[in-house]
């Protein structure tokens, strides 16, 4: 019976899944600032996807110095054009470096994730951290913020974007000069920290 069904199936009957569509929506972080082409942890993504057989194409949408507002701003006419079924948003640490409200940034990554789910697009929100320099009470609430939208409005969250890097002995190796953006030897460990919450959703 097994072998006459499996002989009845024709192509156009089987159901094969179309590769998946990733949009990252990011800042410097993502944006292979100060990089060679080829070396961010966005484009490494791309290697790692095909390595592993992952039928998905990957659209890098990240601008240099970009705010939550500037990507909430950016975020429609890209789900429009680009349709993904995957959106990555690396946003949030520009407007704390420009002291804006973080209220204001809670609002427009809250905005992003409504609008990309509402495209019928999975989630996936990249956290941040700054530095102690910024006051206790402000870093917390800066932190928890991301964990706090993951929850509320059902996204996936990578805690920590630069786990294994900031909070690294060896941080000043892993940093370019101006001891904010990463170095080409920081973003395989990027990658690593984002790439096993992507591979859950992927596998869904």
């Amino acid at each position: 019976m097994a072998a006459l069904a499996l002989a009845g199936a024709t192509p156009s009957s089987v159901a094969i899944a179309p590769p998946a569509r990733l949009l990252v929506v990011g800042d410097s972080l993502s944006a292979e600032y100060g990089l060679p082409r080829g070396s961010g942890w966005v484009a490494l993504l791309t290697q790692r996807l095909a390595r592993d057989g992952l039928a998905a194409s990957v659209t890098n949408a990240s601008v240099s110095g970009d705010t939550s507002a500037g990507g909430r701003s950016r975020l429609p006419p890209l789900l429009a054009e680009h349709k993904p079924t995957h959106v990555i948003i690396e946003l949030g640490s520009n407007d704390a470096l420009r002291g804006l409200p973080l209220q204001m940034t809670r609002d427009n990554l809250a905005a992003m994730v409504r609008a990309a789910r509402a495209a019928g697009a999975q989630v996936l929100l990249v956290g941040m951290r700054m530095p102690p320099n910024y006051g206790r009470r402000y870093t917390q609430e800066f932190e928890a913020m991301y964990a706090e939208l993951a929850k509320s409005e059902h996204a996936a969250l990578v805690p920590f974007m630069l786990a294994g890097v900031a909070d690294s002995p060896q941080a000043d190796a892993l940093f370019q000069t101006d001891r904010i953006h990463p170095n080409a030897r920081a973003h395989p460990i990027i990658l690593d920290n984002i790439w096993p919450v992507l591979l859950k959703q992927l596998k869904r």
